[in-house]
């Protein structure tokens, strides 16, 4: 298969699938719970339902609020472009692109937070305080984690790091890269406000943190929020597939469903997670997001030789 055309699947999966992913979650969990559920499709509902809405904006508000969900939508957009999904390719490749791609994130966190700090509400800001305490314990682990599949690689460009020479390496370095997957899969459910450190449904005014600052949003805004948030599941996911799953077949056509499904495992075991755990303590998560970057900083050791 030509790269056009695998650029072309890349960038069709990247638009359509992220809705999908919280409607697996949703079921997961309404399984669990014994319930019917939504629909498996009602997040593709909710997004047409909110751009056919109009916004309200506080005369308080600045550019600042506006530009929040742009921005946070349109570097996820950027961000998911550098990601390989089925092979050593990604739409856009260069070395050290993985720094542009944890930069990216974090400019749609600064966004994001700065967005909710331009209501001058301190409900928003007490949330915003909180994502970004969180984020200095979050960062650290994907970037050592980084650190290890460049190490292994010998590359620093995202899509030969994820590359097919993954497979081998779970035979050399096992040990080293399923610290590194434990500590993603743990940044993945902090960055996408997902139980055990946030709940995205809840509304109790003393635990939220990701759900507070966009409160105040509505309409198209707050359907570019939800869509961003989305595809930066899909994101995350497709890190966790790509190291978890480094299947590589002869056929393009064969590896393109084993992606997919690769992404509705993470996504099931996402929801699994979600019914069996109860929040933390808010106190409680910085020791956890500790743990992450030490399991990724251990993996950084084993490979010191």
């Amino acid at each position: 298969m030509n790269t056009l055309v695998n650029n072309t699947i890349h960038i069709l999966l990247a638009v359509l699938l992220p809705p999908l992913l919280l409607g697996v979650i949703n079921r997961t969990k309404a399984i669990f719970a014994g319930r019917n559920g939504p629909p498996l499709l009602q997040p593709y509902y909710d997004l047409i339902r909110l751009f056919q809405k109009g916004s309200v904006f506080s005369t308080t508000t600045t550019w600042v609020f506006r530009a929040g969900p742009v921005v946070g939508l349109v570097t996820a957009a950027i961000a998911v472009l550098f990601v390989p999904l089925v092979n050593s390719t990604a739409p856009i490749s260069f070395k050290g692109d993985m720094i542009l791609f944890a930069y990216l994130l974090g400019l749609s966190r600064f966004f994001t937070t700065s967005a909710a700090l331009d209501t001058g509400s301190p409900f928003e800001g007490m949330g915003a305080a909180r994502e970004v305490t969180f984020a200095c314990l979050a960062e650290p682990a994907l970037f050592m984690g980084l650190l290890v599949l460049a190490r292994l690689s010998g590359r620093l460009e995202l899509a030969r790091m994820l590359g097919d020479s993954m497979a081998s390496n779970w035979t050399t370095s096992g040990a080293a890269l399923a610290l590194v997957l434990l500590s993603w899969f743990i940044v993945l459910l902090v960055e996408n406000c997902r139980i055990p450190f946030d709940d995205p449904n809840t509304h109790l005014e003393l635990t939220m943190i990701h759900e507070v600052m966009v409160l105040d949003h509505s309409g198209p805004a707050l359907g570019m929020i939800l869509y961003g948030a989305a595809l930066k599941l899909f994101i995350f996911g497709a890190l966790i597939v790509r190291l978890a799953f480094p299947i590589t077949t002869s056929s393009a056509w064969l590896d393109w469903p084993i992606f997919v499904l690769g992404m509705l495992i993470v996504t099931v075991v996402i929801g699994i997670v979600e019914s069996t755990t109860a929040r933390l303590k808010m106190t409680h998560i910085p020791i956890l997001l500790v743990a992450s970057c030490l399991l990724s900083g251990f993996g950084i050791i084993l490979l010191v030789r």
